[in-house]
């Protein structure tokens, strides 16, 4: 087993896993109005899709989609599609808030509790239907997944790269539904749909951008 292959894979997605991004965005936006079992949830459905993504980069399946231009456009554009769908309905959640505080109702306006299931669905779909996430882990696994790599190294980089996504999503979850910070979080829910919304937002343009102008080229 390459150890030293396994340290290099755990840094690079350690660092990409604290950046902001959709992942974070919606563990924030979860975590901002539900109890801890939900946002744990929602971290896990997003380390499931983290999962997916590496076995099908390890198994040659992401590189068949990449390579094909019709099957990748399909992928970006339902993926672009899912992240503006949810940005504009981050959007339209701040825009009614803003409404009732408007209007002196604020209270009424505080969004519904997510069910347990929705929680995770929410976190596998955000991670599973972001196109930039399947090049991410394809480049990462192309560049250090060489075919002298052995199945105990590729498997052992899968089981890394789970418990990683886990261990910083669940303690993000547990964080964020602190009872301090979780009431500081519904006090700033308004500026957190807003800012959430917009990212997916951005990222959906930016992929559909990419789309327009590979189908221009």
């Amino acid at each position: 087993m390459d150890l030293s292959l396994l340290a290099t894979l755990g840094i690079i997605h350690s660092v990409a896993l604290m950046s902001p991004g959709p992942d974070v965005a919606m563990v924030l936006r979860v975590a901002s109005s539900n109890p801890p079992r939900v946002a744990l949830l929602t971290a896990t459905g997003i380390s499931l899709a983290i999962l997916l993504h590496t076995l099908a980069s390890l198994t040659g399946l992401s590189l068949i989609i990449q390579s094909s231009p019709w099957l990748f456009g399909l992928v970006q554009l339902g993926g672009a599609s899912y992240l503006g769908w949810m940005g504009f309905g981050a959007l339209r959640g701040a825009l009614a808030q803003w409404r009732a505080r408007s209007d002196g109702a604020f209270s009424r306006a505080a969004p519904l509790p997510l069910s347990p299931f929705k929680g995770f669905t929410l976190g596998l779909a955000t991670n599973l239907l972001n196109p930039k996430a399947l090049v991410f882990f394809l480049t990462l696994f192309s560049a250090l997944i060489t075919p002298q790599v052995n199945l105990a190294t590729k498997s052992a980089a899968a089981v890394l790269l789970l418990l990683l996504s886990l261990a910083w999503f669940c303690l993000l979850a547990l964080l964020l539904t602190k009872p301090g910070f979780q009431a500081w979080l519904k006090r700033m829910q308004l500026p957190i749909d807003a800012l959430t919304g917009s990212l997916f937002l951005l990222v959906s343009v930016g992929i559909l951008g990419n789309l327009l102008l590979g189908l221009l080229a």
